[in-house]
């Protein structure tokens, strides 16, 4: 039996077969037991290099899209764009004026106190030191400085999906966050990288979030496990849909939860159930919780995310709606305070807008 390395995926291998699959609509109760789906192939995984090389290619595929990247930052690249001015100019004697203003400017665009007096001080302690002697070698530095952070803190961007399948990824947020398109983007780009894709509709307190995700589960091509009874428990559906994963192959199952904001301690609560509830069925599951965060809101997000990641883990970051803001700091801020990376920024209301984060690309495109 093809080991699912060997699928489709152009930049892994060659593929000995063209293997498609023939997917119908279900839905499943947590009360009941599910049947196998239906399938022109049943493929066995073969897992440690499979969920390796997916996390590479994905990543591959960030570094050759940077052009979405680039336009997704515009409203924080013009933001910044004074800094050139600034530098543009620059002779020793403005030192003090020159960095005054771009402090100012990285404060705009929400860099944070914290992360932005390190920048300054130590861009003033190498212009001092005549280690910086002109305008674009200030910036180069400037550009550098935010490199290294992501590099110390936060270098572990690729998902980190282990070696069983199926792999588990819970989503997690506040109300209106972008929680569930982004479950739904991330299940599309990982479906077309040749992962079989199980949905779990766990956000059982909004009416309207099945119906939402069984829409993205048509428009992608995935299976879903819905909760027919609306008492039932979100940690129930979870585990009924990381049964059936385990049970029919999948290679990973992304679970959707409720958005609950992070002071209402009961839904946190809920959150430390659904968490415990999968890892019964698949030992070390889930292996990422991934925090969406609405990027409009900028250095906002920070006491969600510390208190989502004290209750539960956070293992990565889900940053949306930043083409819609000029608060693109907060990308570094959030890495900065919290030491979580970040996995995946929302650039668009396309499908294909919730891009691999780039440390790289994403300097380049707010520093142009």
């Amino acid at each position: 039996m093809a080991s699912l390395a060997h699928l489709s995926l152009s930049k892994l291998s060659q593929p000995q077969h063209h293997l498609s699959f023939t997917i119908p609509k279900t839905r499943h109760s947590p009360s009941t037991t599910t049947r196998p789906a239906t399938h022109r192939f049943k493929c066995s995984a073969g897992q440690t290099g499979f969920f390796t090389r997916l996390g590479r290619l994905i990543k591959e595929k960030a570094k050759s899209d940077v052009e979405k990247i680039f336009s997704g930052f515009s409203k924080t690249r013009d933001n910044l764009a004074v800094i050139d001015e600034l530098l543009l100019y620059w002779n020793l004697a403005d030192t003090d004026r020159v960095l005054d203003e771009l402090e100012e400017a990285l404060l705009v665009s929400d860099f944070g106190p914290r992360i932005t007096v390190k920048i300054v001080e130590s861009l003033r302690e190498d212009i001092l030191g005549g280690k910086l002697k002109s305008g674009s070698e200030i910036k180069d530095a400037l550009k550098k400085i935010v490199l290294d952070l992501f590099a110390k803190k936060a270098n572990k961007s690729e998902l980190q999906l282990g070696y069983k399948k199926p792999a588990v990824i819970m989503i997690v947020g506040v109300n209106g966050g972008g929680k569930t398109t982004s479950l739904g983007k991330l299940a599309y780009r990982l479906k077309n990288e040749g992962a079989k894709i199980l949905m779990a509709a766990g956000d059982t307190f909004r009416a309207a979030a099945s119906d939402q995700l069984e829409i993205w589960a048509e428009r992608t091509g995935c299976e879903i496990v819905m909760a027919e009874d609306t008492n039932a428990k979100a940690s129930s559906v979870l585990t009924q849909a990381v049964k059936r994963g385990k049970e029919q192959g999948f290679d990973i199952v992304l679970c959707d939860t409720s958005g609950r904001l992070h002071t209402n301690y009961s839904l946190m609560e809920e959150l430390i159930a659904c968490k415990k509830a999968v890892g019964k069925i698949v030992s070390r599951a889930p292996n990422e919780i991934l925090l969406v965060l609405d990027g409009t809101t900028g250095l906002n997000m920070l006491p969600q995310a510390r208190e989502f990641n004290e209750v539960v883990g956070i293992t990565g970051l889900i940053l949306t709606k930043l083409d819609g803001t000029a608060r693109g700091g907060c990308v570094v801020s959030v890495v900065d305070e919290l030491g979580i990376p970040v996995k995946f920024v929302g650039v668009g209301e396309g499908v294909e807008d919730l891009q691999p984060f780039d440390a790289e690309a994403f300097v380049n495109a707010i520093f142009s």
